[in-house]
């Protein structure tokens, strides 16, 4: 097939177009290489794909040295007449939206950063997918969007009204957005919702990023809440092989069984879908610290702190509609998975 994938730049967009392509899909990949984080660690990711930095050009079509499946080109989001271009031009078989402006506690102090990149940009995509027959369109959600939810584990069939930062407002807007989209367009539409994913190739603004960094340096981490949090991490190619089956299979049908006396809001009647993407298994954040000082053979100094503004004290997925529809099953332990960002950061930073 043919993909467009945005945010290649980014953490979980690197790694699936190295799995796309690997796989034999032709693949453009799209990002506007912001600085909300080092632009570096953003060129890092792109020339190991075979994009060099000095080729890059606003709306340029780039041809991987690497992989002749790939190609890649600089836009924005916001950009909707050379994005209606790229759709018109490429004729698509599936987009994986994965570009987004990330980060719960940037959007406290940077909110139309939000807007502009996570609403106005993915009307864009919903646009471009309106008017040029997409067949599928794949989409980051978050597990954000639960917001004051207290039940756990957080399950797809679950009301998400509460939201509690604007980053999840925005993703749960991108949800009814694509369901708007699947109703009135039968455009087949599928959000996944992210829990904690870490690996290789990370985001600098993430926990496990900062931590590593602060340890190796001697400096003190910040432990949110005193470290009464729990989280339902993922390992990056454990939410690739996730987002590969989905690929890989027939794009969502109506669900002829919902009922609007008891609706499910993980369905529709339109072709609409929702499904988390964890590890189905939270971790206490001080063991987490614990094993990330076993892998680094060394002590954190930890100053406890209470909770952030916008933060969530736990997230626990329940993954069995994407364990019955797709067969998923995350493989990697929390001891493999932190080792292999333990050995990927020190080679790149050479520490």
């Amino acid at each position: 097939m043919k993909l467009l994938v945005t945010g290649t730049a980014g953490f979980i967009g690197f790694h699936l177009v190295k799995s796309l392509v690997n796989s034999g899909h032709e693949i453009i990949g799209m990002d506007s290489i912001n600085d909300y984080y080092d632009v570096d660690l953003k060129f890092g990711r792109l020339q190991e794909t075979g994009i060099e930095s000095d080729e890059i050009e606003y709306n340029k079509l780039i041809v991987s040295n690497k992989f002749p499946n790939y190609r890649f080109i600089k836009l924005d989001l916001e950009d909707h007449d050379n994005i209606n271009s790229l759709f018109e031009s490429e004729n698509f078989d599936v987009v994986c939206h994965l570009a987004a402006q990330a980060g719960v506690r940037y959007s406290i102090t940077n909110p139309h950063s939000y807007i502009q990149s996570n609403i106005v940009g993915f009307l864009n995509i919903l646009e471009g997918c309106r008017y040029n027959d997409i067949k599928h369109l794949i989409y980051a959600s978050s597990s954000s969007v639960y917001g004051l939810n207290k039940k756990m584990p957080f399950s797809t069939q679950d009301n998400v009204d509460h939201p509690v930062s604007l980053y999840a407002a925005s993703k749960k807007s991108n949800e009814l957005m694509a369901h708007t989209y699947s109703h009135l367009y039968g455009i087949p539409t599928t959000g996944l919702r992210f829990f904690t994913v870490y690996g290789p190739w990370g985001r600098p603004d993430m926990a496990y990023f900062k931590f590593t960094k602060a340890i190796i340096e001697d400096k003190p981490i910040d432990v949110y809440n005193y470290g009464n949090m729990e989280r339902d991490f993922t390992y990056v190619d454990d939410v690739v092989d996730g987002i590969m089956k989905i690929v890989d299979s027939e794009p969502p049908e109506g669900n002829n069984e919902w009922s609007c006396d008891g609706p499910n809001p993980s369905s529709s009647k339109a072709p609409y879908r929702i499904y988390n993407i964890g590890n189905n298994s939270p971790v206490n954040l001080l063991k987490f610290i614990e094993i990330l000082e076993s892998k680094l053979d060394k002590r954190a100094n930890k100053i406890y702190l209470p909770m952030q503004l916008g933060d969530l004290k736990t997230t626990y997925a329940d993954v069995e509609d994407l364990i019955r529809d797709f067969g998923y099953k995350p493989t990697t332990s929390l001891e493999q998975g932190i080792g292999e960002f333990v050995a990927w950061y020190q080679r790149v930073y050479n520490v």
